[in-house]
């Protein structure tokens, strides 16, 4: 049943040769497949793909082979735009370009600018202020000088793009980080809230003196339900962009909370830079589940970490549409979705890695009105639980 995904591979180019199919074919025969497709997934691409830079090219065969997807690569961006954006050198750019003052567009009128320019533009660009480039004050491409642009390939450089127009792979975060998962472990036990739970099995004894005095010295045994933790946590993660380098400082927290035995229930979802309208349950498949379905399993009971930096494009929190992926439309916009979330969970908590000295921007500002903010300290952890105890101790 592979033979015609072998051959998918082969009609795209991905170097792949009969001698790595038939040992793939081999390990599959021997069991290492699990019968699970995502272990077919890493065995096939250990096994047949050489280089990381086929990567991209096996994940789109895959996708398409085995989800259905379409095979096309940013369709609205020709691969020759890509090219010239990737071997571009950047310039040497006069140091008060930085400091010059832009004419700037809304996002409708930026998105219309870029399809002309893409259907117009014939040859690669650097330094200029139209066309889509590198560096330069263009509105388009990347590594420039324009506050307010759609990035078009390339790196982040000053993390105020209102939307990239670029397929971007993002990483699930780790949970076997060893360093410092104590001590945020210790801070997230501040969130237990005790309560009797259960049958009744544990002997009450300040009761049973009461009720024995009271029987005139018959022994008379109350029982009650032994105490247990009945906090139920729900973790939204940022990841990718901005969010890349708290990679570490996520993966800790995560490794403490998903390995900590003193929650009664544990969740865990993925989003990049604010929720909409679909949450990811693993980031680097792409695969998705309603936001509305969350907020409609998880009752009020549960208390919520979001961890983010907050750090974005106005338009990604007030319009709809405003999602920094190109791709991406969004109906509802992301303060509304926040609003949703802060509603069905009132014990809710916004953890944010960049130190609370640099809160400062539209953005932050923005979601700190809705979520009370702490810093993603264990410091910050142990008063955020403290806070979100409270509340659940107040609605009991």
């Amino acid at each position: 049943m592979f033979l015609d995904f072998f051959l998918l591979l082969k009609n795209q180019k991905v170097p792949v040769s009969l001698s790595e199919w038939l040992t793939l074919m081999s390990a599959l025969d021997r069991g290492h497949g699990k019968a699970s497709l995502a272990s077919f997934y890493s065995l096939a691409r250990t096994i047949c793909i050489k280089h990381e830079k086929y990567y991209d090219d096996y994940d789109r065969c895959f996708a398409h082979f085995f989800y259905d997807e379409a095979l096309a690569k940013n369709p609205d961006i020709g691969e020759e735009f890509h090219h010239w954006l990737k071997t571009a050198e950047l310039p040497e750019l006069p140091e008060e370009w930085g400091k010059k003052t832009f004419q700037t567009w809304d996002r409708d009128r930026l998105l219309d600018e870029l399809e002309k320019r893409l259907q117009e533009q014939k040859e690669r660009h650097d330094g200029g202020s139209k066309w889509v480039g590198t560096g330069g004050t263009s509105p388009f491409g990347h590594s420039g000088y324009h506050p307010e642009g759609i990035r078009v390939g390339g790196m982040s450089r000053h993390g105020r793009a209102i939307q990239v127009a670029a397929k971007r792979k993002f990483a699930n975060l780790r949970n076997d980080q060893i360093l410092d998962t104590r001590q945020m472990s210790l801070a997230l036990r501040q969130l237990r809230v005790l309560g009797h739970i259960g049958s009744q099995d544990e002997l009450n004894l300040p009761e049973t003196v009461r009720a024995t005095s009271q029987a005139a010295g018959d022994i008379d045994l109350v029982f009650q339900a032994s105490k247990k933790n009945t906090v139920k946590l729900l973790m939204l993660s940022d990841v990718g962009g901005s969010m890349t380098a708290f990679a570490k400082l996520c993966e800790t927290l995560f490794s403490a909370a998903s390995g900590a035995s003193h929650f009664k229930a544990f969740a865990h979802y993925y989003f990049h830079n604010c929720p909409y309208e679909t949450l990811y349950t693993d980031m680097s498949r792409e695969q998705t589940i309603p936001t509305k379905d969350i907020l409609k399993t998880y009752n009020s009971d549960w208390t919520v970490f979001i961890v983010g930096d907050a750090y974005m494009s106005p338009y990604e929190l007030l319009v709809p549409g405003g999602s920094v992926d190109y791709h991406h439309h969004n109906e509802i916009p992301g303060i509304e979705w926040l609003n949703m979330f802060r509603r069905r969970f009132p014990a809710s908590a916004w953890l944010n890695p960049i130190p609370n000295n640099y809160w400062y921007g539209e953005s932050i500002s923005l979601v700190r009105d809705v979520f009370p903010m702490f810093p993603l300290t264990v410091e910050g952890i142990f008063e955020a639980a403290k806070m979100l105890r409270n509340i659940q101790q107040r609605r009991k």
